[in-house]
C-alpha cells in the first residue's frame, strides 16, 4: 500500500465528473457550460478526462457560481435530486453492485477519498439505530448550504434508486435553516437544521435492504478498481475510520494519540502524517467521537452533565459545557431539552 503525503495542492479535490454534473444542471437554466467554466481554468473538453481532479475550493466557488446565474438559491436541491450512483464511477459502481444496504454503506465510507476528501463519511450501529455522519474537514464557504443539501439528499436519492422504496429515516444538518427552506421542506420533512453535526439516521433493520442491481462479480472489480484508485491517491484506506474507533476504549474513556499509535503499530510521528496526509488530525478525530458519544450520553435522563463529563474524561463539568457550547452553539442541559418530545427542532438558540 502506497503510504506517500499526497501534496498540498492536491490535497481536498474532487473527480471532473463532478463537475460534469454541475454543467449538465445550470443548462437546465439555459446557461452555457463553458460560461459557468469561464476562470475556472477548465474548459467541457477537458472534463472528458476521466482521471482529472479539481481542488475542492475552486468547486466551491463554481457551485457559487452556478447559484448566482441561475438564480437559485436552493441550487444544492435540484443538485441532490438528480444524484445517481452511476454518475460516482467505480464508487458507484460498487453500490449498485452491493448485495444489501450495508454492504453499499460500508464500501461508500472505506471508498469516500476516491470521491472527495473534503467531506468524510462515518457508519454507526448503535442497537437499533443506524447513524451515517458526514464530516466536513474544511471549510466549504460560501457553498457550504449547497453542499450540504445536495449531499444529504443526494444519498437519500441514491438510497431510493438502490432499494426500489423511499428512504423514511431523519437527518440533521450543521447549518442554519436557509431562507429558502419553506419551499423545499415537503421534500425533506423529517430533516433537522442548526444540528450539532451532519447525519442521516436510520432504523438499523434498514440495513439488511437488498439491492436490486445486485451483481457479486460486477462488485469484485468494482471493489479492486476502487482499492487501486486509493492506492494512487496516496491513501490507507480505513485508517480514518479505524483511528475513530480506537480513539474510544472499551472500558470507556478515550485512548491519547500515544496508545492509538501503538495499537495501529505505528510511530506517533508516522500516525500524524498518514493522517495529515487525508487532511485530519489525531485531535480532530478524538474531538469529533466526544462530541458524539456527548450526544448519545446526553438522551439519557439518568445521566447528570457532570456524570456525562466524567464518563468523557473531563476534569470538570465546567470545562465539558465549555467544550460543547464550542461544538453545538449551545449548552449541554439546552440540548437535552431539544430532544424531549415536542422540542423545537433548532439546537441553537
Amino acid at each position: 500500500m502506497n503510504t506517500r503525503p499526497i501534496p498540498e495542492e492536491t490535497l481536498h479535490t474532487v473527480p471532473y465528473y463532478l463537475v460534469s454534473q454541475l454543467v449538465e444542471l445550470v443548462e437546465r437554466w439555459h446557461i452555457p457550460g463553458d460560461e459557468l467554466l469561464a476562470g475556472s481554468g477548465l474548459t467541457k473538453k477537458a472534463l472528458e478526462d476521466p482521471l482529472g481532479r479539481f481542488q475542492h475550493t475552486k468547486m466551491c466557488d463554481l457551485l457559487q457560481r452556478a447559484r448566482l446565474l441561475t438564480g437559485e438559491p436552493g441550487l444544492g436541491y435540484y443538485h441532490g435530486l438528480g444524484k445517481r450512483a452511476s454518475a460516482y464511477g467505480t464508487l458507484g459502481f460498487a453500490a449498485l453492485s452491493s448485495s444489501t444496504v450495508r454492504q453499499a454503506l460500508e464500501l461508500a465510507v472505506k471508498f469516500a477519498p476516491v470521491y472527495a476528501t473534503a467531506l468524510t463519511l462515518d457508519l454507526r450501529v448503535e442497537g437499533e439505530i443506524t447513524t451515517l455522519r458526514l464530516d466536513e474537514n474544511t471549510d466549504l464557504g460560501e457553498a457550504r448550504d449547497i453542499v450540504l443539501i445536495s449531499m444529504m439528499l443526494g444519498l437519500q436519492t441514491i438510497y431510493s434508486a438502490l432499494t426500489g422504496r423511499p428512504q423514511d429515516g431523519s437527518a440533521d444538518l450543521a447549518i442554519p435553516e436557509p431562507p429558502y427552506q419553506a419551499r423545499f421542506a415537503h421534500l425533506v420533512p423529517k430533516w433537522r437544521f442548526g444540528q450539532p453535526a451532519n447525519r442521516i439516521v436510520l432504523d438499523a433493520a434498514t440495513l439488511d435492504s437488498p439491492i436490486v442491481t445486485a451483481d457479486p462479480t460486477g462488485l469484485r472489480v468494482a471493489r479492486s478498481l476502487c482499492e487501486h484508485a486509493l492506492d494512487e491517491l496516496g491513501f490507507d484506506a480505513g485508517l480514518v475510520q479505524r483511528v475513530r474507533r480506537l480513539v474510544a476504549s472499551d472500558e470507556g474513556g478515550f485512548r491519547s494519540l500515544d496508545e492509538v499509535a501503538s495499537r495501529v503499530h505505528v510511530s506517533e510521528r508516522t500516525l500524524k502524517r498518514r493522517l495529515a496526509a487525508q487532511g485530519v488530525s489525531f485531535s480532530t478525530l478524538a474531538e469529533r467521537e466526544r462530541r458524539e458519544k456527548a450526544m448519545v450520553l446526553l438522551k439519557s435522563s439518568r445521566l447528570s452533565v457532570a456524570d456525562v463529563a466524567e464518563r468523557l474524561d473531563y476534569s470538570t463539568a465546567s470545562t465539558f459545557v465549555r467544550a460543547f457550547r464550542r461544538w453545538t452553539g449551545t449548552t449541554p442541559a439546552a440540548y437535552r431539552r431539544t430532544r424531549r418530545p415536542g422540542a423545537t427542532s433548532n439546537v441553537a438558540p
